[in-house]
């Protein structure tokens, strides 16, 4: 700004300040009339901030033209402070930026007669309208802060507040509540969800960057078991966003439960993800594995029916206890539990099936003819050996 100083008479700031008044009202008609987002009744806080703003920008060029220096701590909040007023009137800052541009050309037309009243030659005339866009150009960087500034803390505020909403449904809030939680964190309430148990990033690595996901997806990645919900599990399961944050994360989906179950959909997943014997490459989905979650829902039960039903191969090997166990799964689970049945399902001889099945039929007998009984053998048989512990 010194360089503006010395090419400028003295007293011109004082012709510039004279004219501030005016100058400003004109400013404000022009940019009602011909930028559609200002065309509204000038009246609350809308009005007092475009005209604060005005007049600050009219009052710091004076200034500056004085050799006063760069644009005030208070001043710049004036700036910043229009920039957060276009996020928080749901704007981008076109508007904003349109009406800065507007302005300085209506300032420099009005600046341009003044100094063609003081005597102003073509010199400095460059040089005053350097200074009037270097000046809009500072405005407008400072409005732009704002702005960023405005959407870093809305999104950190929505964020927790959809960390809160993810813990409401999650730890079984009342619908009261959850609803409120909803309304705070910006979130429509769906009809159906579906959680998503995720692993934990190893400890000896760098932390991945957060996935990318869309908006209405909830997720706790930082919890020591990270989770996330997927409301309309048909529709956002399949973006390409969810599918690229849940590979190679251990991700078990769980069933699509209405919204109040929501903590049954993620339980369910990880019993599943506590028997898979490691991370699965892709996501498993627990609508493929219902019958294992059948058998993990009480496995205290579950093993009090294993004791009672398979207690004829306790005396055998362990070896001979684990054969004669498959084949009797692959009995039940055949049309006809016959020997080519048997044998085509475990990949074992005929013969070999046929005297496997022989040893079946003296160890169980009047078991295998019991519907009651067959059923509790499949669900002891399939949660022997199925489960890895």
């Amino acid at each position: 700004m010194t360089a503006h100083r010395e090419a400028l008479p003295r007293n011109f700031s004082t012709e510039l300040r004279a004219a501030e008044k005016s100058l400003a009202v004109d400013i404000i008609r022009e940019i009602r009339a011909a930028i559609p987002e200002f065309s509204r009744p000038l009246a609350g806080q809308f009005g007092a901030g475009i005209q604060h703003g005005v007049e600050t920008a009219l009052a710091e060029f004076a200034d500056r033209i004085e050799g006063a220096g760069g644009l005030g701590v208070e001043r710049l909040r004036v700036y910043r402070s229009l920039g957060r007023g276009e996020l928080t009137e749901g704007r981008s800052l076109d508007a904003l930026q349109a009406a800065y541009r507007l302005g300085a050309r209506v300032a420099w037309r009005r600046y341009a007669r003044v100094a063609r009243r003081c005597g102003l030659g073509p010199e400095p005339l460059v040089t005053l309208a350097e200074a009037v866009f270097a000046h809009i150009d500072e405005i407008a960087a400072a409005s732009v802060q704002g702005y960023v500034e405005a959407r870093a803390d809305r999104a950190g505020a929505l964020g927790r507040s959809r960390h809160q909403l993810l813990g409401a449904l999650l730890g079984g809030a009342a619908p009261e509540e959850v609803r409120l939680a909803a309304a705070a964190a910006d979130w429509a309430l769906p009809e159906r969800v579906a959680c998503v148990a995720l692993d934990p990033p190893p400890a000896d690595r760098p932390r991945p960057r957060p996935p990318r996901l869309p908006d209405p997806v909830l997720a706790d990645l930082d919890h020591p078991e990270p989770r996330l919900l997927v409301p309309e599990p048909e529709l956002y399961l399949r973006d390409g966003q969810v599918r690229e944050a849940l590979r190679g994360r251990g991700a078990v989906i769980g069933p699509p439960v209405p919204l109040a179950e929501a903590a049954e959909s993620l339980r369910w997943a990880r019993l599943v993800r506590e028997r898979l014997p490691g991370p699965p490459p892709e996501p498993v989905d627990c609508r493929d594995r219902l019958a294992d979650l059948l058998l993990l829902a009480d496995r205290p039960l579950v093993r009090l029916i294993g004791e009672r039903r398979l207690a004829p191969l306790a005396g055998l090997t362990a070896k001979q206890s684990r054969r004669l166990a498959e084949t009797l799964l692959a009995r039940l689970q055949t049309d006809h539990g016959s020997a080519p049945e048997v044998a085509a399902r475990l990949g074992i001889h005929p013969q070999t099936a046929r005297q496997r099945l022989h040893r079946v039929q003296e160890l169980f007998g009047d078991a295998l003819r019991s519907p009651d009984a067959r059923f509790e053998l499949e669900v002891a048989l399939r949660s022997t050996l199925c489960d890895p512990a």
